[in-house]
């Protein structure tokens, strides 16, 4: 089934606004073995969208445009081991194990990135999301000011009306298992700044529950929502935000009409965050193959510089399009966005 209209002009934007931004950016893919990635990589510098990096042994005919790097061959390596070593050393790695670290393929791409030499990563295509995201925050660190890494997902629904022109930004549903109300309250924040850099348009979000305004009684799970909204309340007042919410009550108007009258979020949230990451995933991968949808991403949120996760069960389109974001959060980083 064609993917839905919502998904193929949402990366055809994506595409497009690249193509707008002067200079390409280099993108470091650690797994350069994995036939996927050599594809992806090659329609990147094929479509001069940006200029791929693999870390790994080229093949016997490399792709056009692409470079291959073997860390143990790498005049950088050294600089690396130092700049892990560096990170690393106040919880007791030495330089002889920084120099082995640095060797290995996950870590020495996002290390290219912490240095500069590199403007953004994707990874996890053959890594689980447990080693990549722990090679993304040893290496390159979380942004100043940030207390939580947490990711973000776009998921794109055939029917046009809901979210944005049938695009939802949906958190967290890969890194943060069972978020404190604080850290929802960040999940939030963070969550729509990134629906506005990627959807072009102010976020509404919701902050979703079983219980809609109290109709699910007094109850922990509640609370913890409902602490939360007061928290983002208090950090971002100029945030069009509510909670707490039922999943439709958030994105049907006749059921948010009922449920919520006088909301400005319910009925026309575009961005989702679950109170949990058990039902955030679960909510993902069932809309997904239910309800043909397309899920793109996820997009990591909270790191000092660009750099992405992949599902291991990925196809080349995958890779392709998280390549896409990463660019454009590279050039966000690189104005100071």
């Amino acid at each position: 089934m064609p993917l839905p209209e919502s998904a193929v002009e949402f990366m055809s934007r994506q595409i497009e606004r690249v193509r707008q931004i002067r200079g390409r950016k280099r993108i470091v893919f650690p797994e350069g073995g994995d036939p996927r990635v050599q594809e992806a990589a090659a329609r990147l510098a094929r479509e001069g969208l940006a200029d791929p990096v693999l870390i790994g042994k080229p093949p016997a005919s490399a792709p056009a445009g692409v470079t291959f790097i073997q860390p143990e061959a790498s005049p950088n390596l050294s600089k690396y081991a130092a700049i892990y070593h560096e990170r690393r050393r106040s919880r007791g790695i030495t330089q002889v194990e920084a120099l082995e670290i640095a060797r290995r393929p996950e870590y020495f791409g996002q290390l290219m990135v912490a240095a500069g030499d590199a403007d953004g990563s994707v990874c996890g295509a053959v890594y689980t999301s447990k080693d990549t995201l722990r090679a993304m925050i040893h290496c390159i660190g979380v942004a100043p000011g940030t207390r939580l890494v947490t990711s973000l997902f776009i998921l794109a629904v055939r029917n046009r009306s809901y979210g944005h022109k049938g695009l939802l930004g949906i958190c967290d549903a890969s890194t943060v298992i069972d978020p404190s109300s604080v850290e929802l309250a960040d999940m939030a924040i963070t969550a729509a700044n990134a629906v506005r850099l990627l959807f072009e348009t102010e976020p509404i979000v919701a902050l979703l529950s079983y219980s809609t305004k109290g109709s699910g009684g007094k109850h922990k799970l509640v609370d913890k929502v409902v602490e939360a909204l007061r928290i983002v309340k208090a950090r971002a007042p100029e945030l069009n935000v509510d909670g707490e919410l039922q999943a439709d009550t958030a994105l049907v108007p006749s059921v948010a009409a009922s449920k919520a009258p006088g909301s400005t979020v319910a009925g026309r949230a575009n961005t989702l965050i679950f109170p949990d990451l058990n039902s955030a995933n679960i909510a993902v991968k069932m809309v997904q193959r239910l309800g043909d949808a397309e899920a793109i991403g996820p997009f990591i949120q909270g790191l000092a510089k660009p750099a992405n996760d992949l599902s291991r069960g990925c196809s080349v389109d995958d890779i392709y399009h998280v390549a896409i974001i990463t660019c454009l959060q590279a050039e966000r980083a690189r104005l100071g966005g």
